[in-house]
């Protein structure tokens, strides 16, 4: 019900936005903001409706005075703008927000303006902290944007990665809420599978010790940071290369991959680890399906990852192009920026281990 509600205002929303020609589009520079922004550039692009997009880090009154400076004839917000209602407002930007940050003051849906509308989840009793991102909350109104009623739904993997992006997955090991029903619509889009695994970074890219090697959460005390003893871990698992190269988790049996995570349990027991913190190797992962088995966009996990990576560094263009669908130039930029925010992480988890 609480849904169905949303996707009411969401429809009034996209009348505002089909009557434009032009719009500009403004968005967070991090996974969500980047998964929303591609979410409804296609949608804009579909119906013929011309766009600019922007990235900012933090919507504040300076960047809002240098939108406004430019007079466009609609602004869409994704995935930030609603801390800023009241300064949108007063700035006189016609403007269609769509987030899930909790407001501290904005209108009812029903006392809205057609000038300044306002889509989130909290306005409809739906936790935006946990249960819909910007993402999907912008994947709503693309629906509500799509000529007929199917039109846009394929774009709900992307709401997936910019949920995980935003780890909205993390406390309960799983995306929940309102989140399952855009889980489901992939699915049914056949964009989208989701199934239990380990939760470990880089199962479709990785060799299998590496996955270990780089365990964080949770940290696996004498494996974590330490290639021989990984590979030491798996050879005792009876876990082997093929020749000269190791499988990753993805070329795994489901045998074999249940050794691994049996032996783990049991080796970080004995290693004192609390079975809770154990708990946290294990989830619900999801597989982007439209995407090639073996590359980072394949897992949503690391699709949000390389969508960061785009975003840390400050090539925010390239994250949106990727999310587009750019398999060439874009798409190895994006692995380059990955590659090298991975050294930087592998670079700190050695100095802590120095230190």
């Amino acid at each position: 019900m609480m849904l169905s509600a949303m996707m009411h205002h969401a429809r009034r929303c996209a009348s505002v936005i089909k009557s434009q020609r032009e719009v500009v589009v403004v968005s967070h520079i991090d996974a969500d903001g980047l998964a929303s922004a591609a979410i409804i550039c296609k949608a804009l692009e579909r119906a013929g409706i011309c766009f600019d997009a922007q990235f900012v880090k933090q919507l504040d009154e300076d960047e809002l005075s240098a939108i406004a400076n430019l007079n466009p004839p609609l602004v869409i917000f994704t995935d930030l703008g609603s801390t800023m209602i009241e300064q949108i407002k007063k700035l006189g930007i016609n403007a269609v927000v769509s987030d899930h940050h909790q407001s501290p003051v904005c209108p009812a849906p029903a006392d809205q303006k057609e000038n300044l509308l306002h889509l989130n989840p909290h306005l409809f009793g739906i936790n935006g902290s946990q249960e819909l991102s910007g993402s999907g909350t912008t994947f709503l109104l693309a629906c509500a944007l799509g000529d007929f009623p199917d039109q846009n739904k394929e774009l709900a993997d992307l709401a997936v990665v910019g949920a995980v992006g935003d780890l909205q997955h993390i406390k309960e090991r799983r995306l929940t809420g309102a989140n399952r029903c855009i889980i489901e619509i992939a699915r049914d889009a056949k964009v989208l599978s989701y199934k239990t695994d380990v939760l470990f970074f880089g199962k479709q890219t990785r060799p299998v010790f590496k996955l270990l090697q780089y365990a964080s959460d949770p940290y696996l005390p004498g494996l974590t940071g330490n290639e021989n003893a990984c590979i030491a871990f798996l050879k005792d698992t009876n876990i082997r290369s093929q020749g000269e190269r190791w499988r990753r988790w993805i070329d795994l049996e489901e045998a074999e991959k249940q050794r691994i995570i049996s032996k783990l349990v049991r080796y970080q027991l004995s290693q004192g680890v609390p079975a809770y913190k154990l708990q946290r190797m294990i989830g619900e992962v999801y597989i982007l399906l439209r995407e090639t088995e073996g590359v980072e966009l394949r897992d949503a996990q690391e699709y949000s990852t390389l969508l960061n990576a785009t975003a840390r560094y400050d090539h925010a263009e390239v994250g949106l192009a990727v999310c587009m669908g750019e398999r060439g130039d874009a798409f190895e930029q994006a692995q380059e920026l990955l590659a090298n925010h991975r050294k930087n992480i592998v670079d700190g988890l050695n100095f802590v281990k120095e230190n």
